[in-house]
């Protein structure tokens, strides 16, 4: 079958009633026949729209407390049988059932109900949906002969289809629909199959037997990370973490695939501080990041620990933008993006005076970081599956095994550049004063070229900063340059079978150090 067909009865039962009575008084206008269930029947009848119930249409009652309503062989039956099969309608007539040619249903709420932390055990249950994804399934598999309609926001399209075409829908058009169905049934078993992989409403996770991901086209890209490469956008709709896919451009050009990756790496940093907080990166890396009083004195130590890096460069911030930072901003060179839980009028109508840059805001940074992550990476052929690094050191889990013990403020520099290194590509070495870096040296091959790299961007501002490295030095090498250079602490994780030789030349050197016990890899 192919071409139009049309609309002379639709079973309409919806649990999102947005939009429902203007279209289904346009299909009453169009002289369609509706049935329908439950709560939709009573929003129908209120607003005078003639419509018969499920139960007058099949003869029999709704049972187990709602639980069988649409499950019924009038039901499917009308709309399974194949419209060009005559055995198919000859058993349709015999039986004396009638055709349905168009299906309006979505789903009960069953992650809105899953969120909500008063909810039992038992009401999510309820809330698995069993009718709507039957009778979903059964007419989007029959879209040659049925229409299957699962969200409002195609009601106007399929109104306009239908005045064009003398209340009838083209095949292309029902394809389409059916296609939006089958994703809406895959992502909807989707969200219920992860809340029975974790411990009932703990969000305690497990490595499930078989991964499903499901994302939605957000936008397409001018290209991907290189002009010559194609791009696109997606969302996970059921993330609930802050995420960049919720943020609000509020000026500058259209975001490219490599704005997007870094910001994502900035947004990672921003949710590991609570003090305010700013970080400069570029290529998914930090080239500055500090805490202060305010966070103009942070972005303004953020942007000193490495501004030649900074050019072209992604900021973050974890507080409101004032006018202060603002003007900061203004005078920094070339900035692609900042991304802020929100910025003050007076901030905002300075920054979009420089056209070209992108200006977001995402207010769900103030939530903080959400605990209990997954994450991933895809190779060719598979995907790496893992929890998040969301480990935060205490500083009295630090074991100190030089001879001399870390300084208060030592002490404060080396948690802080701890925090700092798990952002930064290994291998990974960060140079901090205070609380604010000064010299970072990330993805080199060896450990030692990271040491010199960091060391080479601190210049003069190593004498008396701290270091800290993602994972154990293997030789003494890596240190020795830091020390050289005045570095006055160090925090690593240890392990290594050349710690006494790394150990004996800090204790040389009369500084400090302290283990971690874990890492920060980042590949």
């Amino acid at each position: 079958m192919s071409g139009l067909i049309k609309i002379r009865r639709t079973l309409i039962s919806v649990s999102d009633k947005s939009g429902l009575v203007d279209f289904a008084s346009a299909l009453s206008k169009l002289g369609i026949e509706i049935i329908s269930t439950g709560g939709t029947l009573a929003v129908l009848k209120k607003e005078g729209i003639h419509a018969i119930s499920v139960s007058t249409f099949t003869g029999a009652p709704e049972i187990l407390g709602g639980r069988v309503k649409t499950l019924h062989p009038k039901i499917h039956a009308g709309i399974l049988f194949r419209r060009d099969n005559e055995d198919d309608c000859a058993e349709l007539t015999h039986h004396e059932y009638k055709a349905i040619d168009m299906v309006v249903v979505n789903l009960y709420p069953f992650e809105k109900t899953v969120k909500n932390p008063k909810s039992t055990d038992d009401e999510i249950i309820e809330n698995i949906d069993i009718g709507g994804p039957s009778m979903i399934r059964a007419a989007a598999k029959n879209f040659q002969g049925v229409a299957v309609v699962t969200s409002p926001e195609d009601y106007q399209s399929i109104i306009d289809e239908m005045t064009k075409n003398d209340g009838a829908l083209g095949l292309e058009f029902r394809r389409n629909l059916a296609s939006k169905a089958f994703a809406l049934t895959h992502k909807y078993d989707g969200v219920i199959a992860n809340y029975f992989l974790s411990d009932g409403q703990s969000g305690k996770q497990i490595f499930p037997s078989q991964l499903d991901f499901r994302y939605s086209l957000k936008s397409s890209l001018r290209y991907g990370e290189n002009p010559h490469q194609q791009g696109a956008y997606y969302q996970d709709e059921y993330y609930q973490g802050p995420s960049l896919t919720r943020a609000t451009i509020l000026s500058g050009k259209e975001l490219s695939y490599n704005n997007i990756a870094d910001m994502d790496s900035c947004l990672d940093m921003v949710l590991d501080f609570s003090e305010p907080f700013a970080c400069i990166v570029k290529h998914s890396n930090p080239c500055g990041a500090a805490t202060g009083k305010n966070l103009t004195d942070a972005y303004r130590d953020a942007l000193a620990s490495d501004p030649l890096s900074a050019f072209g460069s992604i900021i973050g911030f974890n507080r409101q933008v004032d006018l202060d930072t603002a003007k900061l901003l203004y005078d920094t060179e070339f900035i692609e993006c900042i991304i802020a839980p929100e910025y003050n009028n007076s901030a905002l109508e300075l920054l979009k005076k420089k056209k070209a840059r992108r200006i977001l805001s995402l207010p769900e940074i103030a939530k903080g970081r959400q605990r209990s992550e997954m994450v991933f990476k895809f190779i060719r052929g598979g995907i790496l599956y893992q929890t998040a690094d969301e480990h935060e050191l205490e500083e009295s889990a630090l074991q100190v095994v030089s001879q001399r013990q870390p300084t208060k403020s030592e002490l404060k520099s080396l948690l802080f550049a701890w925090r700092i290194v798990k952002h930064t590509k290994s291998n990974a070495i960060v140079i901090a004063k205070e609380t604010a870096t000064v010299g970072i040296g990330m993805g080199q091959t060896s450990r030692v070229d990271s040491s010199f790299l960091a060391i080479k961007r601190a210049s003069e501002r190593a004498k008396g900063a701290v270091l800290a490295s993602d994972a154990f030095f293997p030789m003494p090498d890596g240190v020795e340059v830091a020390l050289n250079a005045g570095v006055t602490a160090i925090i690593q994780p240890g392990g290594s079978k050349g710690d006494a030789l790394v150990l004996e030349a800090v204790d040389k050197a009369g500084a400090a150090m302290v283990y971690t016990g874990i890492r920060h890899f980042k590949h």
